[in-house]
């Protein structure tokens, strides 16, 4: 078993050194650690340097920086550890037992170290739910088998509960392995809120997230402020070969293109889901039945709706539509799945643009863009647009202007629609072959 430890980060100094030398001895047996920051002002990072094989960076949040964690490395195993958190000293060896009795995730039980004398029977209490509902919590260190974490797409792109989500989906599969030994967490938020008005909040909070509430919304409840919200379109098409990504068939095959949109569009949605800004939608063409379509909805949680029909700007401004019908107060991205550059960072400064304009752009080489958002509904603009052709970003400008509308433009990037651009992808650190 290679196992790797994945620990997110965000000003940690006064802690974290002795916390990442209790892992040494699962280091000197084989274990790989690394620590993602998610943008730490006190010298989070320095001090991590020494007790780490790997310390990164990724755009904060808990889920964008686990997944981060998940995609620098390629161990069988991962095991997601808050900061905060101890592991016992064979936690290593319990997890290998665990996976040879067939199971592929699991957590372990929690101690809960603090000063109030009931944290002992809050633990109790929060062992006993896990069991009886199948749900894990970050604080019980959650592991999980790559394969089966990459296959049902990782954490969810939300801010809070990103953990209950996850195992929400994982228990869909199989349940988890339980594990009798402890990891000890710190009773900080216990002690510093008050034990009893924190375990209200816990449980208010839970049903809310069962209620269907949004994790923004949970995230401030909470006392957390999340990046910048914005929901994200995603117009997909249906990897059908012969169908999809037709430009590329001539140096691919209809198969290969057709596999081509796939990882594309997987892609997309794991960088949106890195990103954590908000809700995300898949758009699908042209319809959701498709079998991949279902798939993503079964095994990654997507939400899926088809596209209707017409050409692009009435595909994109039905989906402005919609969105705004839903939740007027919360900016729209929308982007292909062409854009294999496309990152998470992003996602984020267009969602962090938003905040004081009324429009986004991140142009293309081509003379197109590769994503546009809007702070409100104005479907005009997608009005009479010479779609697929080099005039796309100035007729949108044009659009933009006469509509009154005050817009930021982010860096441009380029979309894979050529053989050569398929050349120049796979010439890159990320390219893949089809």
């Amino acid at each position: 078993m290679r196992l790797a430890i994945v620990v997110p980060v965000l000003n940690e100094a006064a802690t974290l050194a002795a916390r990442l030398q209790a892992l040494a001895p699962l280091r000197a047996r084989g274990a790989e650690l690394l620590v993602v920051d998610g943008g730490s002002t006190d010298g989070t990072m320095t001090i991590a340097q020494p007790h780490a094989d790997r310390v990164l960076q990724a755009p904060r949040g808990r889920a964008s920086q686990l997944n981060a964690g998940a995609a620098a490395t390629r161990a069988d195993v991962l095991l997601f550890l808050h900061a905060d958190t101890q592991l016992p000293a064979n936690a290593d060896q319990v997890i290998e037992q665990a996976l040879q009795r067939g199971h592929r995730w699991g957590r372990f039980d929690v101690r809960i170290e603090g000063r109030h004398p009931l944290l002992p029977l809050v633990a109790w209490f929060m062992n006993w739910r896990s069991r009886l509902t199948g749900i894990a919590t970050g604080d019980q260190a959650m592991f999980v088998q790559r394969r089966l974490f990459e296959s049902v797409g990782g954490f969810a792109s939300m801010p809070l509960m990103e953990d209950i989500e996850l195992s929400q989906r994982l228990k869909t599969i199989e349940a988890p392995a339980c594990l009798r030994a402890r990891v000890t967490t710190s009773g900080r938020r216990w002690d510093q809120r008050g034990l009893w008005r924190t375990v209200l909040l816990m449980w208010r909070l839970r049903a809310a997230h069962a209620l269907g509430l949004d994790a923004h919304t949970l995230a401030l409840r909470y006392g957390y402020t999340p990046r910048a919200p914005a929901a994200l379109a995603i117009l997909a098409k249906a990897p059908v070969a012969g169908l999809a990504k037709t430009r590329l068939m001539p140096l691919l095959g209809a198969a290969g293109a057709a596999r081509a949109q796939r990882g594309f569009t997987l892609q997309t949605l794991a960088t949106a889901r890195s990103a954590s800004t908000g809700e995300v939608t898949l758009w699908c063409a042209p319809d959701a039945s498709h079998r991949f379509f279902r798939a993503l909805a079964r095994r990654h949680g997507a939400t899926t709706r088809p596209q209707p029909g017409g050409d692009l700007g009435q595909r994109m401004a039905a989906a402005l539509s919609h969105h705004f019908a839903q939740t007027p107060h919360r900016p729209l991205l929308i982007a292909g799945t062409d854009c294999p550059a496309l990152t998470p960072g992003h996602l984020q400064q267009a969602a962090d643009a938003l905040q004081h304009a009324d429009a986004v752009l991140i142009p293309a080489e081509d003379g197109g863009y590769v994503l546009i958002g809007f702070r409100k509904p104005v479907p005009e603009v997608f009005n009479g647009i010479e779609w697929s052709t080099p005039q796309v970003l100035e007729q949108t400008r044009e659009r933009l202007r006469a509509a009154g509308l005050r817009w930021s433009e982010l860096a441009t990037l380029w979309d894979v629609d050529e053989p050569a651009d398929w050349l120049r992808w796979r010439s890159t650190r990320g390219g893949r072959r089809a």
